[in-house]
């Protein structure tokens, strides 16, 4: 897969808390964002989705309503998508947050003509705030980002693994390697790579897809330049 103009970057909540589990780290953030800009340096211009698990797993609470609980994730992604932005600024890189809830006196609305305007002008774009509704993950935010910019593909970075596997590799060590897969394999195997909203998102829209190993971020210099890292989703094995 050669990307030659635009890219959409998932970057997990997790993989903003490097080893702590929880939270920020400094420098894992900073290691993102040098690498973040080789890539820009490379003329790809370069949108950025971010998770909240370091700060807070909606589905995972079950004594209050998911509206509330979603909501409350939601902000976390903000939280994390001005971090990301401070990084990216403090080496020079232009960059605009854009929410999916306004939130005016810290971030631009979402708006996709402005977003492209700003990709255009060289500027990342970080969005936060997933889709601005309850009940869709970031997953699902990722797949439609994509998709309203023109991405080239989705480069989703995972902590503690480097492709997708049938199974847990950190568990099973019989867990058998993915290089290339389908979106119809990912679903009918439930693999458990994106949620099916946003697998059934890409796999309509013909939407390529790159999961890889952000625990070594120049793994995203590699994949822009087109070194086959991690696994490569859809292309040629939907048609």
């Amino acid at each position: 897969m050669y990307i030659n103009k635009r890219v959409l970057i998932k970057l997990s909540g997790e993989a903003l808390a490097g080893g702590k589990g929880f939270g920020m780290d400094d420098n894992a953030i900073n290691n993102i964002a040098k690498t973040i800009k080789e890539v820009h340096d490379l003329n790809v211009q370069i949108g950025i989705v971010v998770g909240g698990g370091n700060f807070w797993r909606g589905r995972n609470q079950d004594d209050m309503d998911r509206t509330v609980s979603d909501n409350i994730g939601m902000l976390g992604t903000v939280m994390n998508a001005l971090r990301v932005q401070a990084a990216l600024e403090k080496i020079n890189l232009e960059t605009r947050v854009q929410t999916a809830i306004q939130m005016n006196e810290v971030a631009e609305p979402f708006i996709v003509r402005r977003a492209i305007r700003h990709l255009e002008k060289g500027r990342v774009v970080i969005f936060a705030a997933g889709t601005g509704h309850p009940y869709f993950s970031t997953d699902t935010t990722s797949a439609l980002r994509a998709l309203e910019i023109g991405a080239d593909a989705i480069l989703i970075g995972k902590t503690g693994t480097d492709a997708i596997y049938d199974k847990d590799p950190n568990k099973f060590d019989d867990a058998v390697r993915y290089n290339e897969l389908s979106y119809k394999e990912i679903l009918t195997k439930n693999l458990g790579v994106m949620d099916a909203s946003a697998t059934s998102l890409c796999r309509d829209n013909n939407m390529p897809l790159v999961v890889f190993g952000i625990d070594n971020p120049e793994n995203l210099v590699k994949i822009v330049k087109g070194e086959k890292i991690g696994t490569i989703v859809g292309g040629d094995n939907d048609k």
